[in-house]
């Protein structure tokens, strides 16, 4: 069974408080765009076999096997399933780059395997399941445009049509830590909340909806602020960063609007990406 696990981004992320058990409390919309890896599961004919079999292709995927999504997704089913499979994850999504790539395959093997082995999962038992990979992670099983809340892995349904606007995004490679991203943020709650800032024109997010991260990240990396700049410049009518970065999108009333940009010229050697929002 072939699938293609997507990104997502951020239309807004405030950090609104830390909590006791470290982590931080936020509010985002995540919305699914449509730049993908490529996965593949399919049974081992081996009878023998205990384990799954990893292979990967594509970009190169930093760390050992263990800490691998697709493998710690395994993982917490293997339990289920007899005969264990054999995973090929083609990677196409930048690595650290906000995007929710890793997140997403994760949540796709998951599904991928209740599919394959016939485990009748539930929706809802599938996100528990992927809340223990990661905090994003319960967002792609259900896969569409929601309000997230929380550590970001709880969710609900938010009216934000976006479909028919083109998308742009732009990373530059430079790897941004989770660490290093929330060093530079100081927790509060937001003048405007974003459910009510979403209810405004998109002509008006500029100025209204923002990602708590940027105010530091921005000046240390000029580079993510030009890309940004560019493509205010070259029509987008909003541009954001996404997640802790460091890819930066940018939505355009149409494909024909985002034609300005002149890609080689504005981003030369950054990964981009660019298609229509379907959600």
């Amino acid at each position: 069974m072939l699938t293609f696990p997507n990104a997502k981004i951020n239309i807004g992320l405030n950090i609104i408080e830390k909590r006791t058990d470290g982590f931080h409390n936020i509010e985002s919309v995540f919305y699914p765009v449509e730049w993908c890896d490529v996965l593949e599961i399919i049974p081992s004919q081996d009878s023998s076999a205990k384990e799954a079999t990893f292979q990967s292709s594509g970009l190169i995927i930093p760390g050992n096997e263990s800490s691998n999504l697709c493998l710690k997704a395994w993982n917490l089913l293997k339990s289920r399933i007899t005969l264990p499979p054999i995973i090929h994850l083609h990677k196409v999504i930048p690595m650290g780059a906000g995007l929710g790539g890793g997140s997403a395959d994760g949540a796709f093997t998951l599904t991928m395997l209740n599919e394959v082995y016939d485990l009748n999962l539930s929706n809802d038992e599938l996100k528990d399941f992927a809340r223990q990979l990661g905090s994003d992670c319960a967002f792609f099983i259900e896969n569409r445009p929601v309000f997230c809340y929380d550590k970001g892995d709880q969710f609900e349904d938010f009216s934000l049509d976006l479909k028919g606007k083109y998308v742009v995004l732009v990373n530059p490679d430079i790897h941004i830590s989770t660490a290093e991203a929330y060093a530079g943020v100081s927790p509060k709650k937001p003048e405007i909340s974003l459910k009510e800032a979403l209810m405004q024109p998109i002509v008006s997010w500029k100025k209204i909806i923002k990602n708590d991260f940027e105010e530091k990240l921005l000046i240390s990396y000029p580079t993510i602020a030009d890309i940004k700049e560019s493509l205010y410049q070259s029509g987008a009518i909003y541009a954001s960063m996404t997640g802790s970065g460091s890819t930066v999108y940018g939505i355009f009333d149409n494909e024909s609007e985002s034609l300005k940009i002149d890609i080689k010229t504005h981003f030369p050697n950054f990964a981009v990406w660019q298609g229509v929002l379907k959600n």
